[in-house]
């Protein structure tokens, strides 16, 4: 089953609808080097349903959206001295190439910076080869099962299929058809690139989805409508990326203006709430 967006809804509209869907989060990823990791310390304070995700690919670090190593230490610092933080680290390029060859010398490190779920980002514009995936599904088992602490995300789309398909079909996770608890599919079937669905897929029974593509402060009262209608009551959560970035000061940056922009519709929505000492 599919819900196909339905345009024009109001934040009341949207707030008098039964709230059964669980969102288990807000992903804003892009984090870098261009904001303070204290000003997101403060926002998870604030807001712990909101989850920041850090983009790691060697060959674009310093960039932006690539954050430097030196402000992934400062932001650990942040992490873990906080009860509230979300992290999630989006692996790109050669961080991938090394799950996938069941290479854990970066990703036994993420639980220690105060990461709690990674992202496999297996697809061509994310810098990766795609002509193995199916080959690498033992190997990402393998991982998976030596990290049940660390939940993995993988993105479902038909170019990431060999990979998915290949952990569903295998048992080494678990059974057949199935994901191990530690398992989530992010379903984008824009692979990356920010183009918005015309509908979004239910979540099925056998494991846990989120959603992401086009998602962001323009469309998402419409966006949290109709993804909670699909969810059927299951919790689900959203991600968002390109639609987070502004100019200013000729610089690309992670604007946190926009953020707070999908925070409030999202308490406008009766979906979560301010903190009283905001209302």
């Amino acid at each position: 089953m599919t819900t196909v967006a339905k345009n024009n809804e109001t934040p009341n509209q949207i707030a008098k609808k039964p709230k059964t869907t669980k969102l288990r989060a807000l992903g804003f990823c892009g984090a870098d080097d261009s904001v303070h990791p204290n000003m997101l310390g403060l926002i998870s304070q604030a807001y712990p349903f909101v989850e920041f995700g850090v983009l790691f690919r060697p060959d674009k670090e310093g960039e932006p959206r690539y954050a430097t190593t030196e402000w992934v230490q400062r932001l650990s610092k942040v992490a873990n001295k906080s009860s509230f933080m979300k992290l999630a680290a989006h692996l790109c390029g050669s961080r991938v190439n090394q799950v996938l060859e069941e290479n854990d010398s970066f990703l036994s490190i993420l639980p220690t910076l105060g990461f709690q779920r990674v992202q496999i980002n297996a697809t061509a514009v994310n810098g990766v080869d795609t002509s193995r995936l199916k080959e690498s599904v033992p190997a990402l088992s393998a991982l998976i099962q030596k990290y049940p602490n660390l939940e993995f995300i993988i993105q479902k789309n038909d170019e990431t299929q060999p990979l998915w398909q290949g952990l569903l079909d295998s048992t080494d996770c678990g059974t057949v058809g199935c994901l191990a608890e530690n398992v989530s599919m992010l379903v984008d079937e824009s692979k990356g690139t920010g183009v918005l669905p015309s509908s979004w897929p239910s979540p099925p029974d056998e494991y846990k989805i989120g959603y992401a593509g086009g998602i962001g402060p323009d469309n998402i009262q419409n966006v949290l409508s109709n993804v909670m209608e699909a969810a059927q009551g299951k919790p689900v959560w959203i991600d968002m990326e390109s639609s987070l970035r502004s100019i200013k000061n000729d610089k690309d940056v992670f604007d946190l203006d926009k953020c707070y922009g999908v925070i409030d519709a999202t308490c406008a929505a009766g979906i979560y709430s301010h903190p009283d000492y905001l209302e």
